[in-house]
């Protein structure tokens, strides 16, 4: 009897291992997978952005033109550091997970096997204490009967020690893998936001750099311009180029250990710009030209007003005597 309950207290021992390792580790597949769909969706939020900085960027004054393309540049390295992320957040954190699926089915198998053995070693154990009772002259049939719980019960002991190994053994790699998922998830996360911030940080000290002052100086040439009040200063505020200066932003050296891993480089994600940059710098040299014209045409109409002015000083003259 006692051989009994300690043979039950250890399979509930054991279901209850196998039954909390299904519900959390089951619970942290769903969650983790779910972290790196919104990781994906994210990423391509922040594809968006870029693509917004690239069009805005081509309607602005140079200085911040040249400014929001560096940012957009920068934003789409890190998204290529983001796939990275996902991808492996994919294939070293989600997916070990999932295989304990079908090894906790085989852990259940086994305890149900367990259980079974302990079922049959209990009613033989039951029907030998009923014979007994009823007939204890009987020595033939007690016999028969104490030899088949002797069986159930060496059964049941043999099949208790193998099922004590076995839960062992996926407690231990349970542990092993919990710890191993957690560190690859952690390095992943490391390794994303060390190669972000060297991103942004470069990012940030082409943003303060920004020449504020200079584009509204353009700006305001323009409105002069137009106003008819030109000069040869603000014409040539007006053809000067961008002054920003470009720090330095990482290459995307890193992602190159990932090639099935980066769907794309900064250029990639740059390149259907292009011809909006080609279409810019045509009207751009439009515009210098007729900056010239218009120059020109003052300064033939200044001079031809300079030669009319001694003419009619002399008939003013002529007149007063």
């Amino acid at each position: 009897m006692n051989s009994l309950l300690s043979r039950e207290t250890q399979l509930k021992i054991m279901e209850t291992t196998v039954t909390q390792a299904e519900k959390y580790l089951g619970q942290f597949c769903t969650l983790l997978a779910s972290y790196a769909r919104k990781t994906a969706k994210l990423r391509d939020k922040a594809d968006l952005v870029v693509k917004q900085l690239v069009d805005f960027a081509n309607t602005e004054n140079p200085e911040l033109r040249a400014c929001l393309k560096n940012l957009a540049e920068d934003l789409a390295m890190v998204q290529d550091y983001r796939q990275a992320e996902v991808q492996r957040l994919e294939t070293r954190v989600v997916s070990p997970l999932k295989t304990y699926g079908d090894i906790i089915k085989h852990k259940r198998a086994d305890l149900k096997k367990l259980s079974a053995e302990r079922n049959r070693e209990i009613k033989e154990l039951e029907k030998l204490e009923k014979m007994r009772q009823r007939n204890p002259s009987d020595r033939q049939a007690i016999s028969q009967a104490e030899s088949n719980a002797q069986k159930a019960s060496a059964d049941a002991n043999r099949t208790t020690r193998q099922l004590e190994e076995t839960i062992s053994d996926f407690q231990r790699q349970k542990m092993e893998d919990i710890k191993k998922v957690f560190m690859e998830f952690i390095t992943v996360e490391m390794l994303f936001h060390a190669k972000a911030l060297e991103v942004y940080s470069n990012t940030f000290q082409n943003l303060e750099n920004f020449d504020m002052e200079k584009d509204m100086e353009t700006f305001r040439s323009r409105i002069q311009m137009y106003n008819g009040t030109l000069d040869s200063q603000t014409l040539q505020s007006v053809q000067s180029t961008s002054s920003v200066h470009r720090y330095p932003s990482p290459t995307p050296s890193s992602v190159k250990q990932y090639p099935n891993s980066v769907r794309r480089t900064r250029q990639s994600t740059l390149r259907r710009q292009n011809p909006v940059e080609e279409e810019e710098e045509e009207e751009s040299s439009e515009e210098e030209e007729d900056l010239h014209n218009v120059r020109a045409m003052y300064e033939y109409e200044y001079a031809k007003s300079r030669r009319k002015k001694p003419s009619t000083q002399g008939g003013h003259r002529a007149q007063a005597q």
